[in-house]
């Protein structure tokens, strides 16, 4: 048998626009294939979405998402500073209830709860939005540094825990963003976060 033999399906060339489909997923009707050896034209999207002009894109699984434009300016010591303050001032109403109520048990017990759940609803303001009603007075906000994004609970759990690498050196940490570069304190950089100019 050779391979010119008209019995030989093998060794008989066939011409591609036979019907026959390629490679790949069939051909859907009413869209016309490209020709094989060909590129496919410029501006037809390949596998995927299409990207948007002017908007970042996502990017694919394992991958940090870009950013939406320059980092704001840091917020610097005195700022961060100033929002502690109001932040501490919060706290001190019912501190104060707590301190002198100590006879009267009913409001010492309403003040520790106070001081509680103002502990935790700060935490998630801080968590979800980047900004405790101290930062949010001194216009600065807390947002992870590769994304720009708020850190999420969790992480702003494990930031105030971290915190506590800014007192051991004595209380060193807590004055690092005054010459930082990034204005970080040690658990900001343990943890991947800066603080931000939010106006």
């Amino acid at each position: 048998m050779s391979f010119g033999a008209p019995n030989n399906p093998y060794g008989q060339p066939q011409d591609p626009q036979q019907g026959q489909p390629g490679y790949g997923y069939p051909q859907q009707p009413g869209y016309q294939q490209a020709p094989q050896g060909v590129p496919p034209q410029q501006g037809q999207p390949g596998y995927g979405y299409p990207q948007q002009p002017g908007y970042p894109q996502q990017g694919g699984y394992g991958y940090p998402q870009q950013g939406y434009g320059a980092t704001p300016p840091y917020a610097n010591w005195g700022q961060r500073f100033g929002g502690t303050i109001v932040d501490g001032l919060v706290f001190l109403v019912p501190y104060i209830l707590v301190l002198f109520a100590s006879k009267a048990a009913v409001l010492g017990i309403i003040g520790a709860l106070a001081i509680i759940g103002i502990a935790i609803w700060q935490l998630i303001m801080e968590g979800r939005t980047g900004q405790t009603i101290g930062k949010k007075a001194l216009g600065i906000r807390l947002v992870k540094e590769a994304t720009g994004q708020p850190i999420g609970v969790g992480m702003a759990f494990v930031r105030r825990i971290a915190h506590i690498l800014d007192s051991l050196a004595c209380y060193l940490g807590w004055l690092w963003p005054a010459w930082d570069a990034k204005r970080q304190t040690f658990a900001d950089k343990v943890c991947g976060t800066i603080v931000i100019r939010s106006n």
